[in-house]
């Protein structure tokens, strides 16, 4: 495989075949990520005869794929015939194929339609990564995330209409202190209307520093410290209303591990996250070494 590092996957395509068929990101100008701006990361589709060509090697080997992740972070913005040729590609040299998933930002669902995706769906591409960060719209504007609670609703739901599924990343402290409430219960709000199949948090992280994020909120952005994180997982916990969510927030970036699937669970997870802020030390937290990204 000719990979053009580096290359980032969700943590539950361990095991997936990592399918390269973008370069990098179209939008690319959100202030949280650092994952697509080293130059040689610059957005590009691949040729759809690169493509052809790796999925041809791999059914070489003989080895069986059972699940193929389409990168980079934006293969969703290819056109609904390229997507299909892929599709095609992958079912006729990969018959042993269960799933096909990819990020999807919400933009990339403008152009598309339902009945479209639902092609796309029965070709086996059936889960999308979205990362919708906050429902709350002033948040989603200082990070420059080029979206809005509408826009992300309409693609969540377009999605379930199609017949496939969404895994929805949220991304705690987003809004700094100043706006934490608010990003979390707009954020909540955004689920419950969407009611993804999955949902997971991350803590927001500046590998790179934070100069360039604090820029888009004017110098208001300050920080949350670790009690700030739990009271506004508090605040989204108890604002969710879902039905049947696969719930986590098991990523290295929390200091609290919750698991679980909402709404059954979720008087057990806020009594998990409460017990962090009332009683400290009284439930395992990650310590500062076991954090990144």
């Amino acid at each position: 495989m000719q990979y053009i590092e580096p290359v980032f996957r969700p943590p539950s395509e361990a095991r997936s075949l990592i399918l390269q068929v973008t370069n990098g990101c179209s939008w690319n100008k959100c202030t949280f990520c650092e994952m697509y701006t080293q130059p040689q990361k610059r957005f590009r589709p691949k040729p759809f005869a690169d493509i052809e060509a790796e999925i041809k090697a791999v059914a070489a080997t003989g080895h069986p794929v059972r699940r193929v992740f389409l990168a980079d972070g934006d293969a969703m913005t290819l056109s609904h015939r390229r997507l299909g040729e892929i599709l095609a590609c992958i079912n006729a040299n990969l018959p042993t194929v269960q799933r096909v998933s990819s990020y999807c930002l919400p933009r990339n669902l403008r152009r598309k339609t339902v009945e479209q995706l639902a092609e796309l769906r029965g070709m086996g591409l059936s889960l999308f990564y979205v990362g919708c960060e906050s429902g709350d719209d002033l948040v989603l504007e200082r990070v420059s995330k080029g979206e809005t609670y509408q826009s992300s609703l309409e693609a969540l739901q377009k999605i379930k209409a199609a017949g496939a599924r969404s895994s929805v990343m949220i991304l705690n402290g987003m809004g700094g202190t100043r706006y934490s409430q608010q990003h979390a219960v707009n954020s909540a709000r955004l689920m419950n209307a969407a009611q993804p199949e999955y949902l997971s948090t991350l803590v927001v992280s500046f590998p790179a520093g934070v100069e360039r994020y604090q820029a888009g909120f004017q110098g208001e952005f300050e920080p949350l410290d670790q009690p700030g994180l739990f009271a506004e997982m508090q605040w989204l916990l108890e604002t969710l209303e879902l039905d049947n969510t696969i719930f986590r927030s098991d990523h290295a970036s929390n200091y609290l591990v919750l698991k679980g699937t909402l709404g059954r669970d979720k008087e057990k997870l806020l009594s998990q996250v409460r017990a962090a802020i009332e009683r400290p030390g009284s439930v395992p937290l990650r310590q500062e070494w076991q954090r990144g990204l």
